[in-house]
This record gives structure tokens, sequence and C-alpha cells, in this order.
């Protein structure tokens, strides 16, 4: 299968998109890193990869002419580019800086949640990759998005619905937030909730519709009900009703006393 011109993936491995970066490198410059969607793609971040591959190369280097290949020129720091994989990757505050000129705010928290999730960056060293970004494109948002990152959100919707509350009048949620009986001991995790209110946002996705998940569920809702919790669900058609989801929430705040 061919990734571009020079560069193609055996029919007999699936065309992932790692095997489709290492195609390409037969045809890239060595100093030549996988960078903004690709990047993310590669380190494991809830993004919609299309074509084209993108790569980012230092200055002065020439920039290779391909169908299927975006290249884009920065000067990066060692510190910039990591090895994963076998594969020169822009780093997890690097790869969060460039795509922070492109996404939406909460798709880039939701990229920045699973990547420091899984242990691409932290705290400081984001904070000290955007000290240094004065003057890029998309820093500001950056900036913006940088508190609000946490690895205790295991999911693309969790990450999206918390960014709405964050940035609605609402007060914020927490992530994982813990679920206790009346004896004080820990029976269960909501994706978000506010312990003060016993308020939960749950998302189910599709893995939620098995029997042996669908049994646990129902063990837990039970109990949480039994322990004073409201427990709002949301699945699939609310991550295009953003209004709705901020509203219910607002409306399952205000039965349980809640003022803001």
């Amino acid at each position: 299968m061919r990734v571009t011109r020079g560069a193609y993936v055996s029919r007999s491995v699936p065309l992932t998109i790692g095997n489709a970066c290492r195609a390409a490198l037969q045809v890239l410059p060595d100093s030549a890193s996988f960078s903004h969607l690709t990047a993310a793609a590669l380190l494991g971040a809830p993004v919609r990869l299309a074509w084209p591959l993108q790569v980012t190369v230092p200055p002065g280097v020439a920039r290779p002419q391909r169908r299927r290949v975006r290249v884009h020129v920065r000067t990066l720091l060692p510190e910039d580019v990591v090895d994963h994989q076998g594969l020169r990757v822009t780093s997890g505050p690097q790869t969060l800086l460039d795509l922070s000129a492109v996404l939406a705010p909460d798709e880039l928290v939701a990229v920045g949640d699973a990547l420091c999730r899984a242990g691409h960056f932290s705290r400081k060293s984001l904070g000290a990759r955007l000290e240094r970004a004065h003057g890029a494109r998309g820093v500001v948002t950056a900036r913006h998005v940088a508190p609000i990152l946490t690895p205790l959100a295991a999911s693309r919707p969790e990450s999206l619905f918390r960014y709405w509350l964050i940035a609605s009048d609402l007060p914020d949620p927490e992530p994982q937030v813990a679920v206790l009986d009346r004896w004080g001991r820990e029976v269960a995790h909501a994706d978000l909730g506010y312990a003060e209110w016993k308020v939960a946002l749950e998302y189910e996705g599709r893995q939620h519709a098995e029997s042996q998940q669908f049994g646990r569920d129902l063990e837990r809702y039970s109990l949480m009900a039994a322990g004073g919790w409201l427990v709002l669900r949301f699945g699939a058609a609310h991550l295009h009703r953003r209004t709705s989801v901020i509203e219910r929430v607002a409306g399952a705040l205000r039965s349980r006393g809640a003022r803001w």
C-alpha cells in the first residue's frame, strides 16, 4: 500500500499510523520529526487522524514535496523531540502547543488530558515549554487550557464535558469523584461529579451495552442512589449538545440546593 511516492506499507500488515510513519522515513530527512495531529495520534491522543502525515523540519533543511505529507518548518530544542517506538516525534508539550493553533479549546483539553494520562508531560514540563513559547501561534489558548488538564480524565467525552462545565458559569466539576457509603467507605467513582451536592455525571459508550459491563453499571448506580447521589447519564448524542449538557447539570445542581 502506497503511503507516498517511494514509501510503501506491505499488504501483509495493517496500514496503521505507526506503519505509515515508518514507511515515510524512507523519503524524509533524518532531522524530520512527526508532529501536530500525526504526533498526537502516535502518542495515543484521541484525534481524528487524516492524511496528510505531518512532520516538522528545522530551518534550512530541504522540504520534501510529496503528496500525503505536510511539512512544517520550526526550530525544535532537543527536549521538544522524543523517541517513540523508534520514531522521532514531537514531545507531549510541543505537540499540545502545535495543536493549540488548530483545535477548539475543548478538543485541545481532550488531547492534553490523554497526553498527561499517558505520562507524555507533567504540569512542570508543560509549563516550561509554554514559558518559552512567546509569540507562538496558539500559545494563548495553550496557556488557557494548561491549568485545566488532568490525568484523571479517562476518555475524550469526559474531557469535553469537563471543559464545557468549567467554561460555563457553573461550579467546576471534580473528575473521578469518589462515592462513599454511609460508613464513609468508597464504593464507586463517577466520571465527573460534585461531592458537595451529590450530583454525578456518567458517560456511557458502547462498551456499557456489553452484558458484564451492564451488570456492573447496575450495581454501581444502585450503590450511588442508595447513598443519595443523583446520577446524570450521557451518551454519544450529547457530544454535539453542549448547551443541553450544561442546562441539565445546572438543573440537577439547583435541585440539590446549589447556588452560584
